[in-house]
Formats: structure tokens, sequence, C-alpha cells
């Protein structure tokens, strides 16, 4: 039997692993300004990864849907992802006290890391 949404699934575990990876590196890379700067990063990147997956749970989990079913999953989950994301930066600075500039960048690298898994299908 032919799953449909497999290649969705695929795609969004790809596109979730670069993320990770992405997060990854610029932790790393973060680390020489010190500890809190590169959990700062971890966190940042963090949250665009665990907002992505919920994202994608939602999105896809629901099997094969009427159309308006289906972009209301899609819609939701994106609405999910960001208020998650933003929850976990507004907690990262405010109640954590971490420094935003990591957080921000990463954040920003694995965004971008998502768009190219997207770009990137092979």
């Amino acid at each position: 039997m032919h799953d449909p949404l497999s290649a969705g699934r695929r795609l969004a575990s790809r596109a979730i692993a670069w993320q990770a990876g992405a997060t990854a590196l610029t932790a790393l890379a973060f680390y020489s300004l010190g500890a809190p700067s590169a959990l700062a990063a971890a966190v940042g990147g963090g949250a665009a990864v665990a907002g992505n997956l919920a994202a994608a749970r939602m999105a896809l989990g629901g099997g094969v849907q009427p159309a308006g079913s289906a972009i209301g999953r899609l819609l939701l989950g994106v609405i999910f992802k960001w208020v998650a994301v933003l929850t976990v930066l507004g907690l990262g600075m405010a109640v954590w006290r971490l420094p935003p500039l990591p957080m921000l960048v990463s954040l920003s690298a694995a965004t971008l890391a998502f768009a190219l898994a997207n770009l990137l299908k092979r």
C-alpha cells in the first residue's frame, strides 16, 4: 500500500535534522564567548527544532483528510510552532537571563537550515 504522506514525513525529518545540525554548529561557534552564550544558542535553535517537530506531527499526523481539515491542521501547526518559539525565547531572556544575540542568531540559522533543506530535496 502506498502512503501519500510518507514523502512529507521524510522531508520534515530531513529538515528538522538540518535544523538540529545548524543549532549544534551555532552553539559550538558561540562557545568561544562562554558557556552562557553557547547555552543561549542551543536554546534558540532548540526552540525552532522543537516547534517544527510539533508542527510536523500536527500537520502530518492525521493521515489523509479533506482539504479543509488538512489546511486547518497546517495552520494550527504553524501557529503552535511560533507560539512555542516565542515562549522559549521569552523564557530564555526574561527568566533564564541568557544573552539574546546568540538565541536570535541560532534561531535564524535553524530557520535558514529549514528553508535550505526544503529547497534541496536530494
